[in-house]
């Protein structure tokens, strides 16, 4: 009698890394694998890893060891470790784990279930990594965690050199999608019933270059808004210093693209920003700040800031704070920088002190929390048409109110009406009270059913399925925003 065997996928890191452990838990099923049941050992537990963080390697090695005693206990488990740190440690990680089974980069997780088998018949680690990309990682099989939300990737990999950042090392030159194939995608996600797509990339902005069309994103962007049935199409991360006004003109003009932006600013000092290798300085990026507003004056527009990056003086922690203010993101990821091995900022003298990091940082966030609260207290009275999400509200059993998203991408918790609308579906609601990170609406005026309404519905008359991917970070019933890692990370550039 043949044995089904069980799977899990634990992810960290960014956006980029959500979609791939899709693609992880697509090869698997096709390969005949099935979820494991929720608080029962998989037989093949995979890590789908990130490099960005200092202590990444740290995680990663105790979540191993904490695996360990199950391998001994069943020989037959397997452990398979991919993604950023993987393509990093490279044969490191079997040294410093031996019961690890297979150990596959960034570049080929297509290979996964082949050398699963592998190492079972040979009965050793297999550890295979590609210095370059395969095979577009669009055209593997996907297990999709939302019926309603999608991410889609434009490109892989980056051309830019940023200090502080190890990505271009581990994902490559950057690959762009023909455009054809990317709405073919976007094209077969609508008729499944997925009203929004989020476009993926390292610089998403730069789409194009790899074919010689400097326009080529924008032009994606006014494609998307002739899909029939995509209600919304968000983007995410652009860069600064390839941020064209055809762009600005293209969200502005296409309906379906909405008013929400996430663009990094790392620092607002130009000192700090020549360091870092970032090409544009305060007054460019506050440039496109003025010209996205100007366009589209009820945009929403979030960030990253890294905090205590290698010789920041406090004038240049004071620049930072002044473009923040002058910026008035609805929102900002804000890190304090600690060191990538093997990025020119883990060598830079004049490291900054913790304390002083520290410090700076409660400042910043203090700033942030204010001026996001003072954004969002303007959003009282208006009516939005939420989409309903799935694990978005923590506190939605205990308040009575289910979450979504508003079209600038701002959380809402909501009252439900008479009729209960299912993750997918779009509720009219009137805002009625704004905290820093969210907003409230007592009052729902209008429920529309949605086909993503009846795709959700749908998958919940399937046979009981255990969630096939572990996150390790919150529930991706719809694809942003996630906490994103700082940039040195695969999306936020």
């Amino acid at each position: 009698m043949t044995v089904t065997r069980t799977y899990q996928v634990r992810t960290y890191g960014c956006q980029m890394n959500v979609h791939d452990s899709e693609r992880l838990s697509g090869l698997l099923e096709d390969a005949g694998y099935v979820p494991a049941p929720e608080g029962q050992d998989a037989d093949v537990v995979v890590f789908n890893t990130c490099a960005v963080r200092e202590n990444a390697d740290n995680r990663l090695y105790g979540n191993l060891g904490h695996l360990r005693p199950a391998k001994v206990k069943n020989p037959g488990m397997q452990i398979a470790v991919g993604g950023c740190l993987a393509q990093k440690d490279q044969g490191e990680i079997v040294r410093k784990a031996p019961w690890v089974d297979v150990v596959f980069g960034t570049h080929n997780i297509g290979s996964l279930p082949v050398l699963l088998e592998r190492a079972r018949i040979a009965g050793e680690a297999q550890v295979e990594l590609k210095e370059s990309l395969e095979v577009f990682p669009s055209t593997l099989p996907t297990k999709r965690e939302s019926p309603y939300a999608a991410w889609v990737s434009v490109s892989v990999g980056c051309n830019n050199t940023c200090t502080f950042c190890i990505v271009p090392a581990l994902r490559g030159k950057e690959k762009d999608r023909r455009p054809g194939d990317v709405l073919a995608e976007v094209r077969t996600l609508v008729e499944q019933g997925v009203l929004e797509v989020t476009l993926l990339g390292q610089n998403v902005n730069t789409y194009g270059v790899e074919f010689g069309d400097r326009l080529a994103f924008g032009k994606l962007l006014r494609a998307c808004g002739d899909i029939e049935g995509l209600e919304r199409v968000r983007f995410t991360s652009p860069h600064p210093a390839a941020f064209t006004d055809d762009v600005i003109a293209a969200m502005a003009e296409t309906p379906n693209v909405m008013h929400q932006l996430h663009m990094p600013l790392q620092s607002g000092s130009d000192r700090v920003l020549k360091a870092m290798r970032r090409s544009y300085r305060a007054d460019r990026y506050l440039g496109i700040i003025e010209r996205v507003r100007a366009a589209m004056p009820d945009a929403a527009i979030s960030t990253d800031i890294i905090v205590g990056f290698p010789g920041e003086s406090e004038d240049d922690f004071q620049a930072t704070l002044d473009v923040v203010r002058q910026s008035r993101f609805a929102n900002a990821f804000t890190f304090q920088y600690s060191i990538r091995p093997g990025t020119p900022a883990a060598t830079m003298p004049d490291q900054v002190p913790k304390e002083v990091v520290q410090e700076r940082y409660e400042r910043l966030i203090a700033l942030q929390e204010e001026i996001s609260w003072e954004e969002n207290k303007k959003q009282v009275g208006r009516t939005l048409e939420v989409l309903v999400a799935e694990g978005e509200g923590r506190k939605d059993e205990a308040t009575r109110r289910l979450s979504g998203r508003a079209p600038d991408n701002r959380l809402v918790h909501f009252a439900v009406g008479e009729q209960t609308p299912r993750p997918g579906d779009m509720v009219t609601v009137e805002v009625t009270y704004a905290a820093p990170h969210h907003l409230v609406a007592d009052r729902a005026l209008g429920l529309r059913r949605t086909r993503a309404g009846d795709a959700w519905e749908a998958r919940q008359g399937a046979p009981a399925k255990p969630k096939g991917v572990s996150l390790g970070m919150p529930t991706i019933g719809r694809p942003a925003p996630l906490p994103v890692e700082p940039s040195g990370c695969a999306v936020t550039s």
